[in-house]
């Protein structure tokens, strides 16, 4: 079957099998294989981390048991396949919410072990593999060892971020955090420009449990990096809203649909649908996270040719000159969407190969077409020279050189990887791009 990454702009053939229980795990395992095996959960990494082309995947959505929750610690163990939106059904109307949770729901435990997941409460509360007690994993040998963070700790700290090269996760548990109420007060107002949303972020992630921003990531001249800043408190005096009824996107939109004008004319409705004096209002708590849920399909705005989501953070101190330099590049390439965040990150992950540090993330969708290709590669450079990183759950274009220059600890995770699969049964169109595996028949 062929797959995809969300951005559909990374694609690739592969031989698929669908295990419907544990037991068949092992059966997806073939060393002799070409290009080995990676697990493929709900398909919302963005780039080709779940892919492996002339490969295997398992696709492990069917092993989606919720196993254990202990309601006194918040304790919850389920299988890779379990989605957060499983989890939220589950126990939010019980006071618990998942630790960290990325920007959609329909990502997977397994996918958030792999990626070590961050979200809006990132300097609360750290990314999803800060909260992780124990994890059972089918390495490459075929059989299955609990880690933990005294237990096998360097599989653990490569495991977790470890984009799925270490094997398949078979059962993760984690600590649930306590959800004050299903209903968040948020708070929105309009941010002038890029000095002024540092600083009001400065001010915020001190105080708010959960902080967000929009930017407008083509605005120039004095309104350069103006955007919208939300912060959100549970509120456990006012009822949830009734929940609104997802929409589709049934086509795929035709490539010149998204271009500088129609982007920067929305851009300017979307500031303006803000008070100058700011306002509140109250949300469902899954709203608030993953306001692009709402919108199935939405990837197919961006046409055949698919986008790549480009996403770096940048350390404290170098942020107000990388971002400021990030967004002049956009902005002279005209080829961004209206899909822009910035957000604040606490401490650094427990991961070999981490996202987090402490600094400011900036996310965009670039939609793909003549002259992107140069565009993410001048990108990069500005993160690689401001002492940034590149999230590798979103990416499809980064350089090995790259890679290897803002991930310090990837000479021990070579080494783990190295000692649990020395033959490579675990590999990925990702892994042989940033060449973490041989390169084989891709």
């Amino acid at each position: 079957m062929e797959l995809s990454g969300w951005g559909r702009s990374s694609r690739a053939r592969v031989e698929a099998c669908r295990p419907e229980r544990q037991a068949d795990l092992a059966g997806a395992l073939n060393p002799a294989a070409p290009n080995g095996l990676i697990a493929h959960g709900a398909g919302r990494s963005y780039g080709d981390a779940a892919l492996n082309h002339n490969g295997r995947v398992a696709l492990t959505a069917r092993l989606d048991r919720i196993l254990s929750f202990d309601p006194a610690s918040g304790e919850t163990v389920c299988e890779p396949g379990v989605t957060f939106r499983d989890l939220l059904a589950a126990f939010l109307p019980r006071g618990f919410m998942p630790p960290a949770s990325p920007g959609t729901a329909f990502a997977t435990i397994g996918g958030a072990v792999a990626a070590d997941v961050h979200g809006k409460n990132h300097d609360r509360h750290g990314s999803f593999g800060d909260h992780v007690l124990w994890l059972d994993l089918m390495v490459a040998d075929g059989t299955t060892r609990r880690l933990s963070p005294t237990s096998e700790s360097d599989l653990f700290a490569a495991t977790i971020g470890g984009m799925g090269l270490t094997g398949i996760v078979r059962a993760a548990c984690f600590r649930m955090l306590p959800s004050a109420a299903p209903t968040v007060r948020v708070k929105e107002r309009r941010i002038a420009g890029l000095d002024a949303f540092l600083a009001a972020f400065a001010e915020v992630r001190e105080t708010a449990t959960f902080s967000v921003g929009w930017i407008d990531a083509l605005a120039r001249g004095a309104e350069f990096g103006r955007g919208i800043l939300e912060t959100a408190e549970f509120e456990p005096a006012i009822p949830p809203p009734p929940a609104g009824r997802a929409k589709r996107v049934p086509v795929d939109f035709p490539g010149f649909i998204l271009n500088p004008l129609t982007v920067r004319l929305f851009n300017r409705a979307y500031y303006a649908r803000v008070p100058a004096a700011g306002r509140e209002r109250f949300a469902r708590f899954e709203t608030f996270l993953y306001p692009l849920d709402a919108l199935y399909d939405w990837n197919r705005i961006y046409g055949r040719a698919g986008f790549y989501q480009f996403q770096c953070v940048l350390p404290d101190a170098e942020a107000p000159a990388g971002l400021r330099a990030l967004l002049e590049e956009i902005g002279r390439a005209g080829n961004a969407s209206f899909l822009a965040v910035l957000k604040t990150l606490g401490s650094a992950g427990r991961g070999h190969l981490s996202f987090p540090m402490r600094g400011f993330t900036l996310a965009l969708d670039i939609p793909r077409r003549s002259g992107t290709d140069d565009l993410m590669a001048r990108l990069e450079r500005i993160v690689r020279d401001r002492g940034g990183r590149i999230y590798l759950a979103k990416d499809a274009t980064l350089s090995p050189e790259g890679f290897r220059a803002m991930y310090p600890k990837l000479p021990r995770f070579l080494e783990t990887l190295g000692r649990v699969d020395p033959a490579a049964v675990f590999a990925s169109d990702l892994a042989r791009r940033l060449a973490i595996r041989p390169a084989g028949s891709q």
